[in-house]
């Protein structure tokens, strides 16, 4: 009788021990519908870490900084609220030690935390395929050149004296596949130079000598503007890791807290509970 009751013991843990895809689900959608609000709200008010305006490469490094611990600060508290949530509403079934508990409560959280990353990853996917298309249908020649140098490329080929109708499409991304090489160690070739200023003056009509200078100048600009998005995007990508890192903790801690909180404990101090005092018996 007695080896009985311990055999069902034993399969009553087993049962408690299952992944559970409704918690998991519920905090995963919890998790990447808060990351997209606080993201969202962090864009609005000048904290993105990356922006389609050319004026974003002059931002400041104090300024990217912030927007990245911006980032970070909303991965844990978006996966601490996914975390918490698949960690309380998970239900464990039969006599289960605790410390298995624990550790199924954050299994739940970290598999709500790694979902919650993927439709966050998809939604982001869609909607830079979205936003690409109409560019990429519209003009057939743009690079990647184009969104970042735009503004030095239209003052290689600012003139008040082109006739109307004149497409210059395929001039302007040559120019731009020129002007990305700035950024090497050898810079922009000779022969490259040579022939961009030749472009320059047959397309806007301006002198040679007004030419050079005007393909120099932009070619320092150019350079000078790679070497901020760079830094941005390092930063960028940094702050993502980051994020990512940081909300696997917070998802996994914030599981097990919930885990404590479904089974009677007090929520701890760091996720906004009360601590517990004991009242003097009279």
């Amino acid at each position: 009788m007695e080896s009985d009751r311990d055999l069902a013991d034993v399969v009553d843990a087993k049962g408690g021990l299952r992944l559970q895809w409704s918690p998991v689900f519920a905090g995963a959608l919890a998790a990447a519908a808060l990351s997209l609000i606080l993201i969202s709200f962090g864009a609005a008010i000048g904290l993105g870490v990356s922006s389609s305006s050319p004026s974003w490469r002059d931002a400041s490094a104090a300024l990217a900084l912030l927007s990245g611990l911006y980032l970070i600060l909303q991965a844990l508290v978006s996966f601490g609220v996914g975390g918490y949530i698949a960690g309380r509403a998970q239900r464990v079934m039969g006599a289960v030690p605790s410390d298995l508990i624990e550790s199924s409560d954050g299994l739940h959280g970290l598999t709500a935390w790694a979902l919650g990353v993927v439709v966050g990853a998809a939604v982001v996917a869609l909607i830079g395929l979205s936003a690409a298309r109409p560019t990429i249908q519209n003009r057939p020649s743009v690079t990647a050149a184009e969104p970042l140098l735009s503004a030095e490329i239209d003052r290689l080929y600012r003139s008040l004296r082109r006739p109307a109708n004149v497409d210059i499409g395929y001039e302007r991304a040559e120019a731009g596949r020129i002007l990305l090489t700035s950024s090497g160690h050898t810079g922009v070739s000779t022969e490259d130079r040579s022939y961009l200023i030749q472009q320059v003056g047959a397309a806007t009509g301006i002198p040679a000598v007004e030419a050079e200078k005007r393909v120099d100048s932009v070619i320092g600009d150019a350079s000078t503007a790679i070497q901020r998005s760079r830094r941005s995007s390092v930063i960028l990508a940094f702050s993502a890791a980051a994020a990512l890192l940081f909300g696997a903790v917070a998802a996994w801690a914030s599981a097990c807290a919930g885990g404590r909180h479904r089974d009677g404990a007090a929520l701890p101090g760091w996720m906004g509970g009360r601590p517990t005092t004991a009242v003097p018996i009279v």
